[in-house]
């Protein structure tokens, strides 16, 4: 399957696919005539790849983790590791974000801590 085939299949644009080549995640061979030459299972890689992008991992966790599902032997405990695994990443993101939620708004009562270092700076002019 061709560059432009691999679009078609996949929605993706040219450049996407060759941009998701050079950072590993999908691989192709040069055929005779020097264009690249996909295999058919390419199509499934590149929505694997996608889904994960929209369930929050980025392009690089895609890359360390997709040999190992990949070549797994039990592909979906693979996945379902990976997955809890950003669950708990994404938890601990909510507990760190709701701490500093609560520091922030346990300092709007207090005002402006250099308040007093602008009001004494106006009465000396």
């Amino acid at each position: 399957m061709q560059i432009g085939q691999l679009a078609s299949a996949t929605g993706l644009s040219r450049d996407t696919l060759r941009f998701y080549e050079e950072r590993g995640l999908i691989r192709a061979e040069r055929g005779s005539n020097g264009y690249r030459v996909y295999a058919k299972e390419t199509v499934q890689m590149v929505g694997y790849i996608r889904t994960a992008q929209k369930l929050g991992f980025s392009l690089h966790e895609i890359g360390d983790n997709l040999p190992a599902v990949w070549e797994s032997a039990a592909p979906d405990q693979a996945i379902a590791a990976l997955l809890a695994d950003k669950v708990s990443v994404i938890d601990q993101k909510i507990a760190e974000l709701n701490t500093l939620r609560q520091d922030l708004l346990a300092r709007v009562p207090a005002g402006c801590p250099m308040a007093q270092a602008a009001c004494a700076r106006n009465r000396s002019t």
